[in-house]
């Protein structure tokens, strides 16, 4: 998977993508669950990045496949039990990241006390890009997000609005895992989250990383 740092090709190959569910209040809200008195983790696998420019595919077993963009943290080092002091000297950098759902597949698995792998898990399920930005040069706390589908707005955020911090993810994720270098972390989504069609163009943004598009397609 081709991303850019600065001009540089930059070839991101993780061993896993980790995401944090709800950790935007007003998605929490929307998703009519209550708020996480901790990070609350899934797993995405890394055949479900797609790089910019590309096709979500909108598989026929799912009748609505879902947009949640989200700033992505990329791992720099190996980090195990690190505490929150330690994690920006472990991170290589941020990017843009769309968390693809098939919202009825992950209805039945909540209801069924199953997991959200199948939901979460399709091969393009996980446009990411279009660069990283090195840690030093952005401050993640306070960065707008947004996306819009075929030029409309259809979420708006500030990573201001974050219930756990960069740092705090970071932690508690490597308390429960080791995370290897090149391992991206999806740190949640705002609200607006809803579902794609079959020829949608999609772009995701966050403020001083840039945009990300792709198309949408439905396949049978």
């Amino acid at each position: 998977m081709i991303l850019l740092v600065g001009d540089r090709p930059f070839d991101l190959r993780p061993t896993k993508i980790v995401a944090v569910a709800r950790n935007y209040k007003a998605h929490a809200e929307e998703m009519n669950v209550d708020l996480p008195k901790e990070p609350s983790l899934f797993l995405k696998p890394p055949s479900s990045l797609l790089a910019n420019g590309g096709e979500v595919l909108l598989h026929q077993s799912s009748a609505r496949i879902d947009h949640e963009v989200e700033l992505a943290v990329v791992m720099k080092s190996r980090a195990k039990r690190i505490t929150t002091e330690y994690v920006k000297e472990n991170v290589l950098g941020y990017t843009i990241l769309v968390d693809i759902t098939a919202r009825d597949i992950q209805a039945e698995a909540k209801k069924s006390g199953m997991p959200w792998t199948v939901a979460k898990g399709y091969d393009t399920f996980a446009p990411i890009g279009p660069r990283i930005v090195p840690v030093d040069e952005i401050d993640e706390k306070n960065l707008d997000i947004w996306l819009k589908i075929n030029g409309v707005y259809k979420q708006r955020g500030n990573t201001n609005q974050m219930i756990f911090t960069v740092e705090e993810i970071v932690s508690h994720i490597s308390h429960i895992m080791t995370l290897e270098p090149l391992d991206v972390i999806a740190t949640g989504t705002p609200s607006g989250v809803g579902p794609m069609h079959d020829g949608d163009t999609i772009e995701a943004g966050i403020e001083n990383i840039g945009t990300l598009r792709f198309k949408a397609a439905r396949i049978h």
